[in-house]
């Protein structure tokens, strides 16, 4: 059984030999969680994370040479993907109800979860994007706060805000 080979290994044979197998393995490795992500700051609407996605992976294969590793790849692209996803919510036009409840997808089956991610894709796009990035993401504080340009008492209170109005959507009193 051998291990699998560590991201900056595949990083360094593509750059450096140009080896498409080791693109296609960090592809496949990080893509999902790449998708969920930006299903979840995009509301659901996943023809536009998959666009999100694609826009990252473009930006991220032109600019894996100055991948300095401070962060994991993994970090550093879902940091690409949150600003696709605010460049794409800047440009969308509103969408209707049925449309977010079409993206949304669903089934009896995780009634509880989906429920979640309707109120949570009807969240203001700051909120949406705080409460994905810290309670869904693990993001710090201090990490949203560089993602964003924001000062990480912004995000502080800004999650505070965002979990006051899931909690009333959902109808759970404190």
């Amino acid at each position: 059984m051998t291990n699998a080979p560590e991201d900056r290994d595949l990083v360094r044979a593509f750059l450096g030999r140009g080896d498409e197998a080791a693109f296609r393995v960090l592809f496949r490795r990080h893509t999902p969680a790449m998708f969920l992500l930006a299903s979840r700051l995009l509301g659901g609407a996943d023809r536009g994370a998959e666009d999100a996605v694609q826009e990252a992976w473009s930006r991220a294969a032109r600019r894996l040479s100055v991948f300095r590793a401070e962060s994991t790849l993994r970090t550093w692209l879902c940091g690409i993907v949150v600003r696709c996803c605010r460049e794409m919510l800047r440009r969308r036009r509103p969408e209707t109800e049925l449309d977010l409840e079409m993206a949304a997808g669903g089934g009896p089956e995780g009634e509880e979860a989906f429920e979640l991610e309707r109120v949570l894709a009807r969240l203001p796009d700051g909120f949406r994007e705080i409460v994905v990035l810290h309670d869904l993401e693990g993001y710090t504080h201090r990490e949203i706060g560089v993602r964003l340009g924001i000062r990480p008492g912004s995000s502080k209170s800004r999650l505070s805000r965002a979990r006051a109005a899931l909690r009333e959507s959902l109808g759970i009193r404190r």
